[in-house]
């Protein structure tokens, strides 16, 4: 097994989404895509600010990889929750990958998004934000400096494969003409077309989940993407 990121590459980073994979035998699913993989993209949804459940602390705890997780909380209240996603994720990846994995909030869900920015930082883990297809990147100016990644959402949050909002690649490039060392990624409907689309606005990370979960082949899924 493969460990670790590749984040000094020049090529784009992939980050498939477990959304798409068999719950059932979760951990055979991350262990088909980590060897091919940057990072383990770990969606979180509580059912309010989302319509959908998926995964708590704890069954993220049980989860293994040998790659960082990228964990986007799709839900209401996050300050009040990191501590044990952090836990959750320390336990799936190893101290030395814990470093390395994200945890990230939603602009829209965080009525003080410095100090949750700080609070991530603060349990030892890389702090991002996510903004949903019509937030605009104006409501996280002032925190730009503070963060690791910045998630740009191409779908609205709450279901896999839905159809890529290409009206957000602006807001993308946007972003990477204020801050070019900043990691963006993208989130929902990337697929081998839609990469090129991304990547060209300047994006550095692509999730994906139905096109890698679904494809025969899924090491050439992804390797489709770069």
């Amino acid at each position: 097994m493969k460990t670790g990121a590749n984040f000094s590459s020049e090529k784009i980073l992939i980050a498939p989404s477990i959304l798409s994979a068999d719950f059932g035998k979760i951990n055979e699913e991350i262990a088909s895509i980590e060897d091919y993989s940057d990072l383990i993209h770990v969606d979180v949804m509580d059912g309010h600010f989302v319509p959908n459940i998926t995964f708590g602390p704890g069954q993220i705890g049980k989860m293994r990889s040998g790659k960082p997780f990228d964990v986007h909380l799709m839900i209401e209240n996050p300050d009040e929750y990191l501590g044990e996603f952090a836990k959750g994720v320390k336990s799936a990846v190893g101290e030395d990958l814990y470093h390395e994995s994200y945890l990230v909030v939603h602009q829209e869900a965080v009525p003080a998004l410095r100090e949750t920015i700080q609070a991530i930082k603060m349990l030892g883990m890389k702090a991002g934000v996510a903004l949903n297809p019509t937030t605009g990147w104006e409501t996280i100016e002032t925190v730009l400096d503070d963060l690791d990644l910045i998630v740009c959402m191409t779908v609205n949050p709450g279901f896999g494969g839905q159809k890529f909002i290409e009206s957000v690649m602006p807001k993308v490039v946007k972003l990477k003409e204020l801050r070019p060392k900043l990691l963006i990624e993208i989130d929902g409907g990337v697929n081998d077309q839609t990469a090129k689309l991304c990547k060209d606005a300047g994006a550095d990370i692509l999730v994906a989940g139905n096109y890698v979960f679904n494809a025969l082949d899924r090491r050439v899924a992804i390797e489709s993407l770069r």
